[in-house]
């Protein structure tokens, strides 16, 4: 089974439009929607915005329906002027750049576990490397990998976006991605995150940000689409 948690009820909704054999069960107030699509069994979930949210959903995912793969689909802001609106970025890695234990000799995000320290939770190679390899497919759409950063603030200043690209080397960041990573690290599940980019170095200035939300909804809803059908 594929655990899919979405940023937005539009892009959940667009994916079960797709899906066969749909049901539905309430766990922690979280929506639960499994089914198939194009012949794999599939979980999808909309976790709210926020690393607690994400992480507290993508637990509750693991623990009830032990997916092989989890994959966390929404939008996300450009860190750099490789990407931009409208683009799509498959992470390989995230990080949670709002951790913070510097002031005891950490790196900034860097996570204190019993057995060690972690910055980075790295993304399965072959999912990230299938989703980029679909999401190529679309027109007129720019793909890229790299690094997502995820943290509990809206980044929308300039300066604030090039000192997390600079600190990090993220591509993009948004609010859940790495939440889910530190989970599916813990738990040891595999997990990917797609992005389609929402707003750009430029602040998004002119953009109507409810119209893009719908394109961006279609995009990712493509690649998933796309991904399922040549997945395994």
């Amino acid at each position: 089974m594929i655990g899919i948690i979405c940023a937005m009820q539009i892009e959940a909704d667009g994916i079960l439009a797709l899906a066969q054999n749909t049901r539905e069960e309430t766990i922690n107030d979280l929506r639960f929607i499994s089914g198939t699509l194009n012949g794999k069994e599939i979980v999808t979930v909309v976790c709210g915005v926020g690393k607690v949210n994400a992480a507290m959903c993508a637990v509750t995912l693991i623990n009830r329906y032990a997916p092989e793969l989890v994959i966390n689909s929404g939008v996300a802001g450009a860190l750099s002027p490789l990407v931009s609106i409208g683009d799509m970025v498959i992470a390989t890695k995230t990080v949670e750049h709002d951790m913070n234990t510097t002031a005891l000799g950490d790196k900034q995000g860097e996570i204190s576990f019993p057995d060690g320290k972690v910055t980075y939770f790295v993304c399965d190679k072959n999912a990230s490397s299938l989703l980029a390899e679909c999401a190529r497919e679309l027109p007129e759409t720019k793909t890229a990998q790299g690094i997502i950063a995820s943290g509990d603030i809206f980044v929308s200043d300039r300066r604030k976006r090039l000192l997390i690209n600079d600190r990090f080397g993220a591509v993009a960041c948004e609010m859940e991605g790495a939440a889910i990573g530190h989970v599916c690290h813990c738990c040891r599940v595999p997990y990917a995150v797609l992005r389609a980019i929402s707003d750009d170095m430029d602040e998004n200035k002119g953009v109507d940000f409810v119209r893009f939300c719908a394109l961006a909804a279609e995009k990712t809803v493509a690649v998933i689409d796309a991904f399922t059908k040549a997945y395994g």
